[in-house]
């Protein structure tokens, strides 16, 4: 089982950003962190990088849900999502797994929170 769920589409990198934001909204998620990773490396190190956003993503009553099973998971939120242009001029978006994330954790209290995180997610990537 992979780490992440991804998939290239045919649309443009800016397109791809509002289309994975709108999905994200319609499976109950909102937008809690945009870091541009092009920019930042460019600010910080002065390197050239491909156009790379990631999105911290959270469904609030999920983030509840699985607080409540275990309180040291706030380090796994929220749920990252990114956009990323490769070289070839593709355009990739990825979500974390949060099935294999929560693996680590050995608490069968956030399987079920796990797997439903991990359907919306699906539906994001697939959908955007």
């Amino acid at each position: 089982m992979s780490y992440n769920i991804s998939r290239t589409v045919q649309t443009g990198f800016d397109d791809a950003i509002a289309r994975v934001m709108a999905a994200l909204k319609a499976e109950g998620f909102g937008v809690l962190t945009e870091i541009d990773v092009k920019e930042t490396l460019h600010k910080k190190l002065g390197v050239d990088f491909r156009k790379y956003r990631i999105l911290g993503a959270c469904n609030p009553p999920l983030a509840y849900k699985a607080l409540q099973a275990e309180d040291k998971i706030g380090v796994m939120l929220p749920c990252n999502v990114i956009v990323q242009e490769h070289a070839n001029g593709d355009v990739e978006i990825s979500a974390v797994n949060p099935l294999v994330a929560m693996q680590a954790v050995k608490n069968p209290g956030l399987e079920q929170v796990a797997q439903e995180v991990h359907d919306r997610l699906e539906r994001v990537v697939q959908s955007a």
